[in-house]
């Protein structure tokens, strides 16, 4: 008889550069998912039946994760224990120890918990560099990690105030990428949050003769849409060079048309960070019934 199992909720980061994108893929790609090394490390702790890992946010090839999470259900040998925290922590990381892949913190929770279906909210950080004139100018500490748009320079005031039409409860389509999930999903997301702040670079204060500047976006919402990050932050791009004009976010809100969005207005992955997966604490520090 196998005992029943339990589940946890993990959070991991993971450096997106040589991943197909956090969900799993078959695994004779060539670049598969961050799921599949999960789930791979997950096997190694000998379960009685398969582990699956529900991952709470997707994201994209090349886009970063500080912070994103996950539930997973174990189950063990008849007779042995369920794995505390600690343990699971411990396992998950030996035998992730090639790849860039972190588990960060476990919780054992209530059979019913549901990591996308139960998060409150997402937040992501898109990270600028400016004052490069020239892609061969950028850190080499910082490939991959930020985006620097062609010009070397940004109105950042104007791109603030463009990024406040953003906020409140919207019709999303215009900032939307199509996808096999379109037809199914509405497109009204409420932003709960939309600035933009100085940051710094890995080590920058050992070359601030250099006259670069670092900027980081951020965006809090329930939920996002298909690339919706990507294609806010190039938009404001263009409204920080001159291309738009802070009342554009509004017009390009209200024609509610992912064919509106000027040519290339979307931003790279590699400036994109899922910093955060916020749940009720109550789910996290609630105690599981006996049998869960």
């Amino acid at each position: 008889m196998v005992s029943p199992p339990a589940r946890y909720l993990v959070f991991f980061q993971y450096f997106g550069t040589k991943y197909s994108g956090v969900m799993e893929t078959l695994n004779d790609q060539s670049m598969v998912g961050v799921q599949n090394y999960l789930e791979k490390a997950a096997q190694k702790l000998k379960p009685v039946v398969p582990i699956k890992f529900y991952i709470s946010s997707r994201t994209d090839s090349g886009v970063h994760a500080l912070c994103n999470s996950a539930h997973l259900d174990i189950h063990r040998a008849p007779g042995r224990p369920a794995f505390n925290e600690k343990q699971l922590i411990n396992g998950l990381n030996y035998h992730l120890r090639p790849e860039p892949i972190r588990i960060l913190n476990a919780y054992r929770v209530a059979s019913s918990f549901h990591a996308r279906f139960s998060a409150l909210s997402r937040t992501y950080i898109y990270r600028l560099l400016v004052g490069c004139a020239h892609h061969s100018e950028i850190p080499v500490f910082e490939r991959n990690l930020c985006w620097a748009p062609v010009g070397g320079y940004l109105n950042v005031p104007a791109m603030r105030e463009a990024a406040q039409f953003l906020v409140g409860t919207h019709d999303f389509s215009t900032f939307r990428s199509l996808n096999s999930e379109t037809p199914f999903q509405s497109p009204v997301r409420t932003m709960l949050q939309a600035d933009i702040q100085p940051s710094h670079g890995f080590l920058s204060h050992h070359y601030e003769h250099r006259g670069l500047e670092f900027w980081e976006l951020t965006f809090r919402s329930r939920s996002f849409l298909y690339r919706q990050v990507r294609r806010m932050v190039g938009t404001l791009v263009a409204v920080g060079q001159g291309k738009l004009t802070p009342r554009h976010i509004k017009e390009l809100l209200e024609t509610r048309d992912s064919r509106a969005l000027p040519p290339n207005a979307m931003a790279p992955p590699s400036g994109l960070f899922l910093k955060s997966v916020e749940y009720n604490e109550a789910d996290l520090n609630s105690p599981v019934a006996p049998g869960e």
